[in-house]
């Protein structure tokens, strides 16, 4: 089955399906660890610089292999990609879908590269995922102040309609009130549920992305669910976990040097962060 398949299962059931970015192995296997003790779909997201540091080649081989010995539903998606020949390599490698992210574009020029890269991608069955509405921040980064969001930055409904509607896009990244990175207090402002509400009116069918996951209170993540979220991407909290772990695994075994017995315990931390998000979404006992 694939990846519409589960999309469009979320979407009927109201829950949904997390993005888990990875660069390492150890990021890997945990995100595949969670999901299949919680028999749940998940999707593996790559932005372009993770992609950069691993290589494509060695992703697919690396998530192929894996999902053998997880025996989980895993799909590969390319984040955030500007540029047409990262997408278009993405494509031809086997991702299941790209995210083409037009949102710092003019909307006429952002629907005009978004409909070269669907009319390209449904050659291949690939999904494609716009952007209507910025969310500019950086995955990497952690707020010591109060994050404001630009209200020019939220997602008009009427330019998402007129978007999808000229593109035929699969699916629409929204910006709502979230952003890549996290507040060092660990949970930051509250959503714009209304303005979601808005959007999922216009957009019946179209399957509704929320960015910047990590950090968002649990009970925005519910209730932007219940209102049509269908995908929620989650990069920076599996970062925080990861290096929290290394830089204390380390600190604990200082004279240790071999990595695969002080990499475990960063897996763990990982996957526990997984389960969290995956319990979080509802799509525990959905890989079927």
């Amino acid at each position: 089955m694939d990846l519409k398949h589960y999309l469009q299962k979320a979407q009927k059931e109201r829950w949904a399906i997390g993005q888990f970015n990875f660069s390492t192995l150890e990021q890997l296997r945990g995100i595949l660890s969670a999901a299949e003790k919680l028999k749940s779909p998940v999707i593996l997201g790559t932005s372009c610089g993770e992609l950069q540091y691993l290589g494509i080649k060695e992703i697919i081989a690396l998530v192929e292999i894996s999902k053998i010995k997880y025996k989980v539903p895993a799909f590969l998606n390319l984040d955030h990609a500007k540029n047409f020949e990262d997408i278009k390599e993405a494509i031809d490698y086997g991702y299941s879908a790209v995210h083409f992210d037009g949102s710092k574009l003019p909307l006429e020029k952002n629907i005009k590269y978004a409909k070269k890269v669907i009319e390209y991608a449904r050659k291949k069955g690939v999904l494609v995922e716009g952007e209507v509405g910025a969310i500019s921040t950086e995955s990497s980064r952690i707020y010591k102040k109060k994050f404001k969001i630009n209200e020019k930055d939220l997602t008009n409904p009427e330019e998402a309609e007129r978007f999808v509607k000229e593109t035929k896009v699969d699916s629409l990244a929204v910006s709502i009130g979230t952003f890549h990175g996290i507040e060092a207090r660990g949970k930051n402002p509250k959503i714009r549920l209304e303005r979601l509400k808005e959007i999922k009116k216009k957009l019946k069918n179209t399957f509704l992305v929320l960015h910047g996951g990590s950090g968002t209170r649990n009970e925005d993540i519910k209730k932007a669910i219940k209102l049509g979220i269908v995908k929620v991407n989650i990069n920076t909290e599996l970062r925080i976990a990861y290096t929290e772990a290394l830089k204390k695994n380390l600190l604990k075994k200082e004279k240790e040097i071999t990595p695969y017995k002080y990499l475990p315990g960063v897996i763990k931390e990982v996957q526990k962060k997984v389960e969290e998000k995956i319990k979080l979404f509802g799509s525990s006992n959905r890989n079927n």
